[in-house]
């Protein structure tokens, strides 16, 4: 799950280094954080949050084969340090 949304986060933005994806592994479901560049924020929520809706659209198909339930969460800034 991880490496299939991060070669496609990856994919949007404009400094791919700066990605970073973490997978929590909960009892009920999997969170999927995804951390960017601030710059390359707005690339991966989309215009009305269309990107970010289908990444999690992606992410849900992906863990129903592996009845998983799986959560997509875009980290700001202000979640990392506040």
């Amino acid at each position: 799950m991880k490496d299939l949304i991060e070669y496609i986060v990856k994919s949007l933005v404009d400094k791919p280094d700066e990605v970073n994806i973490n997978e929590v592994l909960g009892e009920t479901v999997t969170v999927v954080e995804i951390s960017v560049a601030d710059e390359d924020v707005g690339k991966v929520i989309g215009k009305e949050g269309r990107i970010a809706n289908a990444l999690r659209t992606i992410a849900k198909a992906a863990g129903a084969k592996d009845k998983i339930r799986v959560s997509v969460e875009i980290l700001t800034k202000e979640d990392n340090h506040g």
